[in-house]
C-alpha cells in the first residue's frame, strides 16, 4: 500500500493492479443534492464496498468536521458507536446527524484513528471526504481543506454524469503529489441506513483485480465513470506520516463522489 513513483511523467495513467477488495473509509448519506432543510443521517464505515466482503472495527476518529464557506463545524460530539453489518460479520461504526439549512456545499471529513491491518503488519488511516449541497449553489466544493493529504475535485462531486468523467488533484501537505497510485472502487450493493447494513446481494460482479489511476506531474488524475452509482478514489501512502505505533503507516487520502444518469 505504498505510492508508486513513476519513471516519466504525463497525463494520468489507468490500470488494474493487485487485489479488488480494497479497503475504503466511507463518509456516507444517501441524498447528496438535497432542495429543502434537511436533517442528513451520516455514517463511517471501514469496509471493502465493491467486493462487499468484511467489514473491520473502526476506533473513535481523531477529526470529525464538516466545512460550510469558510466556517468549520466540529461533529465529534454528534459521533454515536453503532454496530455495522457486512455480508457475513460484524464491526465497530459511527453515526451522525447534522441539519442542513443554508443554501451551499456541505463537505464532510473524517480523519479515522489508524487501523492495525494484521495481514499486512501495518497501519491503515485513510483521510476521507464527501459532499452535500443545498439549493443547487455552489459555495466551495473545489476548495482544498488543509488537510494532511487530500483529493481535491476538478467536478462538481455531488453531479457527475456516468460516461463522463472525474479529475481530481491530490495534495499532500497543501501540495500536488505526482505518481501516486490512486485505487478506484464503487460500491456494490443497497445500504440499509435504519439497520445499519450492507445488503447480502451484490449489484455486478466486481473486477478481478483493482481499478487503478496514477497521478501526473500536477497530482492529477482522471477516471472515466462507467455506470451511476457511487465512486470511491483512494490514493495509497500519499500522506506525510509513514509509521504510527512503530510500524509501517499508509497515509491515504480518500474521496466519494455521486454518478448519476444524464
Amino acid at each position: 500500500m505504498k505510492k508508486t513513483l513513476l519513471t516519466s511523467l504525463g497525463v494520468a495513467a489507468l490500470a488494474v493492479s493487485g487485489a479488488a477488495n480494497a479497503h475504503f473509509q466511507l463518509v456516507y448519506t444517501p441524498d447528496v443534492i438535497v432542495e429543502k432543510p434537511t436533517n442528513l443521517d451520516m455514517k463511517l464505515v471501514f469496509g471493502h464496498p465493491m467486493e462487499n466482503g468484511h467489514v473491520m472495527d473502526m476506533d473513535k476518529p481523531e477529526q470529525f468536521f464538516v466545512q460550510f464557506k469558510d466556517k468549520r463545524i466540529d461533529l465529534m460530539d454528534k459521533l454515536k458507536s453503532i454496530s455495522w453489518t457486512g455480508p457475513d460479520n460484524k464491526a465497530q461504526a459511527y453515526q451522525a446527524d447534522f441539519k442542513v439549512k443554508r443554501n451551499g456545499d456541505y463537505v464532510f471529513a473524517v480523519v479515522p484513528t489508524p487501523y492495525y491491518e494484521k495481514g499486512e503488519d501495518i497501519y491503515i488511516q485513510q483521510i476521507t471526504k464527501s459532499y452535500v449541497n443545498k439549493g443547487g449553489l455552489p459555495t466551495g466544493w473545489e476548495q482544498p481543506l488543509e488537510l494532511a493529504t487530500e483529493i481535491v475535485p476538478l467536478n462538481k462531486p455531488y453531479q457527475v454524469f456516468a460516461g463522463g468523467t472525474f479529475t481530481g488533484q491530490l495534495l499532500s501537505e497543501g501540495k500536488p503529489a505526482p505518481g501516486v497510485e490512486c485505487e478506484i472502487e464503487f460500491i456494490n450493493t443497497d445500504i440499509d441506513m435504519k439497520g445499519n447494513a450492507f445488503g447480502k446481494e451484490n449489484y455486478r460482479e466486481a473486477p478481478e483485480t483493482a481499478i487503478v489511476a496514477i497521478t501526473d506531474q500536477d497530482g492529477e488524475f482522471t477516471f472515466g465513470i462507467p455506470k451511476a452509482g457511487v465512486w470511491g478514489f483512494a490514493c495509497l501512502g500519499s500522506g506525510p506520516a509513514t509509521e504510527h505505533n512503530g510500524k509501517e503507516l499508509s497515509q491515504d487520502a480518500v474521496i466519494w463522489v455521486n454518478a448519476q444518469e444524464l
